[in-house]
């Protein structure tokens, strides 16, 4: 009884591949091809706002744009391909390695700082996107057939389990953490060090990604004009919001899945069907092939590296020198 909506979302998604493909004719390339750009200058100022962030926790020590940059695009085209945000680990190892005499867990919770403002977004377009009536409520999830995202809203006391034991379980590690390793805690906060200067945050961070979100914007007005959807604030801005839940479940590459099964829900009234499934996986598709092949080229220009597997192998490396000279 619980296969049969991973399977029915399975057969959706594939489905709306298919329309995808088949409507491949249809499909404007000039807006196409200037919300891609508008995405990949989002990206940019993204990883403008988090060498800002890394400038703050080591400012006697020479960053380079060019090498954050390139591992966080790199990083956010490996996502798109790999389930759980495997990504994550690259831009972790490329981002450390870019930085003298930096430490894992410090480049590690410079990751949350991003978040401050996801959230503060998050916030205002779920409340838009709630008011609208197309969007479904949580308890409705577990009818769209999505793969995760589904199973999680059919079984809310896995659920609430689930998120209570990985509460539970950060407290303990922490707290043992924070019992044995006091170096380790002086790390994690000096990832944090640009907090500690709400101006400075403000200015360097907080804006910047708020430029990078009005080229999001205009990216993905771009994308639904493309694929006949029709851009408007207000898709847009649902958009977005199916991307904010989407990004709660990540166990799918790029959200795949949950956003497909969202996105169909929330524009069935707005265009064909066969429209919106398209437009549902084609912007997956259009996105992460950008985004994968940018990311590939900068491993290769910036980091000489060839392929995704040895940035995971070089990283592991190096983590087993540093256990060793420890």
């Amino acid at each position: 009884m619980t296969l049969r909506p991973v399977h029915a979302g399975l057969g959706d998604f594939f489905q709306a591949v298919g329309d995808f493909f088949d409507s491949l004719g249809d499909i404007s390339f000039g807006p196409l091809a200037f919300g891609l750009a508008c995405f990949v200058v989002y990206l940019s100022l993204r990883a403008r706002a988090y060498f800002n962030v890394i400038r703050a926790a080591y400012p006697t020590e020479h960053v380079e744009f060019r090498r954050v940059w390139g591992a966080y695009i790199a990083a956010y085209g490996f996502n798109n391909v790999v389930p759980a945000r495997g990504g994550d680990l690259i831009r972790l190892f490329l981002t450390k390695s870019s930085v003298p005499n930096s430490s894992y867990p410090a480049v590690a919770s410079s990751f949350a700082v991003e978040a401050v403002f996801d959230a503060s977004m998050a916030v205002f377009i779920l409340t838009f996107a709630f008011s609208q009536g197309v969007f479904p409520k949580p308890p409705d999830f577990s009818d769209l057939q999505a793969f995760d995202l589904s199973w999680l809203a059919a079984h809310p006391r896995f659920t609430l389990f689930l998120l209570t034991f990985l509460a539970v379980g950060s407290l303990v590690a922490f707290a043992l953490l924070s019992v044995r390793v006091q170096a380790f805690w002086a790390r994690v906060k000096q990832g944090l060090t640009i907090l500690t200067d709400r101006r400075r945050y403000f200015r360097e961070v907080w804006l910047v990604q708020f430029c990078g979100w009005l080229f999001r914007f205009t990216a993905f007005w771009f994308l639904l004009e493309a694929f006949g959807v029709g851009g408007s604030v207000r898709n847009v801005l649902l958009v977005l919001g199916v991307n904010a839940v989407a990004a709660l479940v990540p166990f799918t590459p790029g959200g795949a899945g949950v956003q497909q099964a969202l996105l169909v829900k929330v524009f069935a009234g707005a265009a064909a069907g066969a429209t919106v499934a398209a437009y549902s996986v084609g912007q997956q598709i259009a996105i992460g092939a950008t985004t994968l092949g940018i990311g590939f080229i900068a491993l290769v220009m910036i980091f000489e590296i060839r392929s995704f597997k040895e940035v995971i192998r070089a990283g592991k490396e190096e983590r087993a020198a540093e256990a060793a000279a420890r």
